[in-house]
């Protein structure tokens, strides 16, 4: 096909982004080609807020063609936590035409090499960011995040996650060069020669299977990593989050016909209501690469039956943050209070049990007892959270009933610190908002460990009373070691203390957050300098992102020839 955009072209568009992206994954320094503020957008091709808007209302009720091979039926069904019915219909798969379809584009791609893959890539990326207000309302609209979280979160922290994922592929293919001239000396006799030629080739078809809270920005990274080494990626969202998956295969597929390659080396495999589709698709021999994000015991399936492929898995764990000590006593307790209510705590990284010696603790306002501490921190969220205005732009909306279920049933564990309230979303009636549970419970009783010991996801903390700082730690340890952890604070002003909790983190590969007062937060990473998860622990095999999440996803095929 004649291409539109050449790789020179290309090239010469994205090759100084990819550069900028090299030296920050290099650096760990804060760097991002995109914007964070809404009114950033509306010039040079990207859309302003109106429009974003104004194009995700269009969508509304319409069939999302991707003019892909196999299609034999539309499938959706999506309502939005907020209330709305999308209506918007998507193509469902025959597979055993789609997928011998997209195995026919991987030799063009593969021989166009890595620099040429990156700069498709960048470009991908740069059509999607130039409609992320359009992609924000999709976001917003699937997984329940607030408008302006959907925007940042769904949008350019997703672009950079893709955007990171692209930079430590491209440097693991250059790291062997293309060719080589081999000579090995012998004596009397002539050297030995040979003509060594080095390819980076492809494993196969990858497979992104979607998660309902952060569809973009737990599906970037797998996607691009795959795409930029040389694969084809079919996507399959999470039931409830379609849409913003759905338009980035369309952009994707434009992308790539406008630069000569095949469109179907990305595509969209969408299922009928309780088709589940994942196990069929995961245990296919043509997929030899697997992304994943949800559940344990899912995540568990795929790594022990999902035996030809390479599988990435970021499932669930149990986040712990011990408090200790501190010199930011109210510092420290609006940090937390932060952490506990943004979406909801739908997140992977939120806390869930803060360890607090139940002799309590010191601080820069004098001791504090363990009931002083909890009641406190309840306060703090109750402060942030008093405004139901702004409580509607942290808090979001809850994503699926089940959230609700566990948010009800923990005011049965234990001694309720900070009950939940319903909080009105005015703009949307039917949305489901409700603000965090804070629950005392005894780290010495084994019948409240039942519940500290298993992730809680949502609005759901728990005050943990622990005999003291030895016995948090070891806590901490059986946690991340038995349950995983995606993240781990600590507040101690006690150096000792604080080199213990990093051995500990180190020990069992665990990202740690060291007294958080100001407006970083441990359930916050940034890409291209902060990994998310770290694949050392049950909650996660993977890293987001490092050279082992991209090195896997290729190998090296070499052909000598004699000089």
């Amino acid at each position: 096909m004649a291409a539109e955009l050449t790789a020179h072209e290309l090239i010469a568009k994205h090759r100084p982004t990819l550069d900028q992206a090299l030296e920050a994954i290099r650096t760990r320094a804060y760097w991002s080609p995109h914007p964070e503020h809404p009114k950033a957008y509306g010039e040079n091709g990207s859309l302003d807020a109106a429009a974003g808007k104004a194009a995700f209302d269009a969508l509304l009720g319409t069939r999302l063609d991707l003019g892909q091979p196999g299609t034999d039926d539309w499938v959706g069904g999506e309502r939005s936590p907020y209330g709305i019915d999308l209506d918007v219909s998507y193509p469902h798969a025959d597979l055993d035409v789609l997928l011998p379809a997209m195995k026919a584009g991987q030799r063009a791609w593969r021989d166009a090499g890595a620099e040429t893959r990156a700069v498709v890539c960048l470009e991908i990326l740069k059509r999607i960011s130039d409609r992320t207000h359009e992609f924000a309302h999709a976001v917003m609209h699937t997984s329940g995040q607030a408008f302006m979280m959907a925007f940042q979160a769904g949008g350019p922290h997703a672009q950079d996650r893709g955007l990171e994922a692209v930079a430590y592929a491209y440097v693991e293919q250059v790291r062997t060069p293309d060719a080589a001239e081999w000579t090995k000396p012998q004596g009397k006799r002539d050297p030995l020669a040979l003509t060594k030629q080095f390819t980076p080739v492809p494993r196969g078809i990858g497979l992104v299977i979607g998660c309902n809270t952060f569809p973009t920005w737990n599906g970037y990274p797998g996607l691009f990593a795959s795409l930029a080494t040389g694969n084809a990626v079919l996507v399959k969202p999470h039931p409830r989050a379609v849409l913003p998956l759905a338009l980035t295969v369309q952009v994707a597929r434009q992308v790539l016909t406008e630069a000569g390659f095949d469109p179907n080396l990305v595509a969209l495999v969408a299922e009928r209501p309780g088709e589940g589709i994942a196990k069929t698709l995961a245990t296919r021999p043509e997929i030899r690469i697997i992304d994943y994000t949800g559940s344990t015991s899912f995540g568990d399936w795929l790594e022990a039956n999902a035996r030809q492929a390479q599988v990435y898995t970021e499932k669930a764990g149990v986040n712990t943050v011990i408090v200790e000590s501190t010199n930011a006593y109210k510092g420290m307790l609006s940090n937390l209070a932060f952490s506990l209510s943004l979406y909801s705590g739908q997140m992977c990284t939120t806390p869930q049990n803060l360890l607090i010696p139940r002799d309590g603790i010191r601080t820069d306002e004098g001791p504090k007892t363990f009931d002083e501490v909890t009641a406190d921190i309840a306060r703090a969220v109750d402060g942030l959270l008093g405004d139901d205005a702004r409580a509607n732009a942290l808090l979001g909306a809850i994503v699926n009933p089940d959230v609700t279920s566990r948010l009800e049933a923990a005011a049965g564990l234990g001694e309720v610190a900070l009950a939940s309230r319903e909080i009105a979303n005015p703009e949307f009636p039917d949305a489901v908002v409700r603000t965090p549970v804070l629950v005392k419970l005894d780290g010495a009783k084994p019948d409240d460990e039942a519940a500290y010991m298993s992730e809680c996801f949502g609005p759901v903390s728990f005050a943990v009373a622990v005999d003291s700082v030895d016995d948090a730690v070891e806590l901490l340890r059986r946690t991340v070691r038995e349950k995983g952890a995606m993240t781990v604070g600590a507040y101690t002003s006690d150096a000792e203390v604080e080199q213990t909790v990093q051995e500990v983190c180190l020990e069992e590969a665990a990202q740690l957050s060291l007294n958080l007062t100001g407006g970083v937060y441990v359930n916050q990473t940034a890409a291209f300098s902060d990994f998310h998860g770290s694949g050392g622990n049950p909650a996660a095999n993977a890293a987001l992102c490092d050279g082992a999440f991209v090195a896997n996803r290729f190998r090296v095929v070499e052909v000598r020839r004699e000089a």
